[in-house]
Order: C-alpha cells, then structure tokens, then sequence
C-alpha cells in the first residue's frame, strides 16, 4: 500500500515575513495584496491576526474592521520562491517523489521508505522549524485527496493520519466542500440532492453523480470512497499540460469594448507566449468576465485552426466578446485559456497565406526574446500605449498558476 504525504507550510507567506522580521510574531500581521491595482485582498495573515477573525481572501478593509491595529505588508515573492526551493531541498531527503501544489503545498511518496509516513511526517516539521523557522502541517494517507484533506484537518504544525480503517470515522462526516475540487458551484450542485457531507456523496448513487456533474461526479465519487489512485509526480517531471491561460484584476473599472481589447490583448499575448514555450497551440478559446458587481460569466469558441499567436488569439477573443457580452455594468476582471493543445510540430491545414504565418511566429518569437533578455516592459504594442495602466499588466509575473495533481 502506498504511503502519501501531503505537506502545507502554515500562513507561508506572512510566515516568511515574520522570519525576516520576527517583531512581526507580536502583532496581528497580514500579507495583502496592491490596493492601487486593485488586488487588495488579504493573502496570508498570522496566528494573531486569524484569532481576530482575518481571513484570507477578504479585502483589507474588511480585515482592518475586524483588527483595527492589523499591520499589512506587500508580498516579496523572491522571498516566498526562496523558501520553498528550500522546502523542497528538504522533502528530496526522503524521496524523488515530489510533486508542488503552488509554493506552500506538496505530495511525497514516502513508500518505499523503511519509516512509517507518521515519523516522517514529524521530521519534516521538525527541520521546517529548527532550519527554516517555518511550521508545517502534514497529511499522512494512502492517496492523494485524503492526504490533502489530513493536512488541512488540524493546523499549524500538526500530523493527521487518513488510513484505510479510519478514514470512513475521520472523512465522511466531513462536509463535502473540504474535498479536494468542489467549489462553490459544484457544492450548491450537491447539496440540491440532500449530499451535504463526504460520506454523503460517497453513498450517493453514482449514476446520479454523473448525471449532476458529468464525468466529475464520478470522480468525486471515487474521491469520497478512497478509490483516488493518481501517482505523486517524481521531481522535475512534466504535468500533462491540458490548458495555458491567464486572468488578471485590471486597474480600473472597464466600460467600453476598446478597453476590453486592450487588456485581451495583453493576456493573448501572455498566453501564445506560454504556448509557444511548450511547443504548443490552442483549438478552443475561453474567455471569461467579471463585472464590478462580482459576477462572473465565460464563452468558449473552437476555433477554425489552432493557433499560438497572440495577435490571432486577440482578435478571436475580441469577436467573442462582442457576439456574447452586453454592457450592463463595468468590467473589473478579464481571463484567456487556450485548450484543446496540441503540438506546434504536429501537421495543420495552413491558410492561403503561409509564409506571411510563419513570418508572424517569427516576428513573435522575436519579442518573446527581447523580453526574456531585458524585461517585459523592453518591447509594447504601439496600441496599449494609449493607456499607460493596462500597458503596464504583466500577467506572466503578476500571477502564479497553480498546478492540478489529478488527471482523470
């Protein structure tokens, strides 16, 4: 039988920051985002600050009702990217089985390891502590999810063990939104079948499952009954890449289809480069919005040839927009996702004009260099120039994708 862990280095990023600044443990402190761009959202908090009712992901000012004295600091990201290479250095003692979560969070496979994962599991946040001076929480189980699901049960620096004989007692009273995948929506799903806890949805008929949520209900279901049998990524190892796409807060409020363009035109550009990194091209454009209102829709369109262009994705994001949104309120956010990929060497019905294409890859691949060499302010399209905030979005940078462990 496998052995998973399921590591989360607790409050990491304002963990970080109380370990460059350890005056900051005495006060309730929490990492925010920029409020002038608009992500003034709270990232990470420390213990004082979670015992005053801060959560992450509600704005500042939310935070700062609750904890008038709540000191915010902005993310320093080399600092965070330090400390999880660190992290990481560590985990390589005990297995090559390595597989992030985003910064904070990550699988071993400890199997064929001659100590339980439990003692492993307290080596690991002993040396968080004495070498990093960071806390974890471990997850110990047979697989994946519940690995995941034991390390968010107790917190901080704290072991959790899912085992085959306990994990009906331990799991399935649980409510269901604490498994890994179910958001919101597939929540509100859920729940509309009376299936409020795990153990609900693992009881649940499957075929209702599929019915409700399609192929994901049946993963879920697999979820809940322990049936979840991916392997932890050995170190260094590729994901199977299924889409690339970015998304960002804009500066300001949008409020008219020009403003939409240039942003889509910033993300396309983010994404064809992402794209043509991994020698790939994208079939099926998503688009997705969000108005100032906080609601959110998204279109998707396959397109009539794949493409890795920015310009290409631009224009068809453009189009889409304007066949699917109606002006009812301003716009706050905007995202691009290319998926149906496939290989940029693969053969493709070319258009009338094929020379003129490979001059545009080129021309691309061109600013691609100049931005990796000097910057990604080096080199701008003369059209964002016209407005200095949205030329200025850099969603390469700006923004962590995390990666998702489970392929179906």
């Amino acid at each position: 039988m496998r052995t998973v862990l399921h590591s989360d280095l607790n409050n990491f990023y304002a963990s970080v920051e109380c370990v460059y600044e350890p005056k900051l443990r005495a006060v309730p402190m929490a990492v925010c985002g920029d409020p002038e761009a608009r992500h003034g959202i709270v990232l990470a908090k420390n213990e004082l600050a979670k015992a005053a009712g801060v959560k992450t992901g509600e704005a500042i000012w939310q935070a700062r009702q609750k904890c008038p004295k709540l000191r915010t600091l902005p993310p320093d990201f080399k600092k965070y990217l330090r400390f999880a290479r660190m992290m990481r250095e560590i985990y390589a003692d005990y297995t090559d089985f390595i597989e992030p979560f985003g910064l904070d969070e990550a699988w071993l496979d400890v199997s064929g390891c001659h100590r339980s994962g439990e003692e492993i599991a307290g080596e690991l946040r002993r040396r968080a502590k004495e070498e990093l001076g960071l806390t974890l929480s471990v997850g110990v189980s047979f697989n994946k999810v519940f690995a995941k699901l034991g390390s968010d049960m107790k917190k901080p620096d704290a072991t959790t063990v899912i085992s085959l004989d306990n994990y009906r007692e331990k799991v399935w009273p649980l409510p269901v939104e604490e498994l890994l995948y179910v958001g919101p929506a597939t929540k509100r799903k859920l729940q509309l079948r009376g299936i409020r806890t795990i153990g609900d949805l693992a009881n649940c008929d499957v075929g209702i499952l599929r019915g409700a949520l399609g192929k994901n209900g049946e993963m879920l279901w697999n979820f809940a009954r322990g049936n979840d049998c991916s392997p932890v990524l050995s170190e260094g190892e590729a994901a199977m890449v299924k889409s690339v796409g970015n998304s960002t807060t804009t500066p300001r409020d949008l409020v008219n289809d020009r403003d939409v363009y240039l942003v889509l035109l910033v993300l396309s550009e983010s994404v064809a480069e992402r794209l043509r990194e991994q020698s790939l091209r994208g079939g099926v454009l998503s688009v997705s919005v969000r108005d100032c209102e906080l609601n959110t829709r998204s279109f998707q369109r396959k397109l009539r040839r794949p493409t890795a262009l920015g310009e290409e994705i631009a224009a068809h994001a453009r189009e889409l927009f304007r066949e699917r949104w109606y002006w009812e309120r301003p716009i706050r956010s905007l995202g691009i996702c290319m998926s149906g990929l496939e290989s940029l060497a693969d053969g493709v019905q070319l258009s009338i004009f094929p020379d003129a294409d490979e001059r545009r890859y080129d021309i691309e691949r061109a600013v691609d260099d100049i931005r990796r060499r000097f910057g990604h302010g080096a080199i701008s399209r003369a059209s964002l120039l016209a407005d200095r905030r949205i030329n200025e979005i850099n969603p390469r940078e700006d923004h962590v994708i995390h990666p998702v462990g489970w392929r179906g």
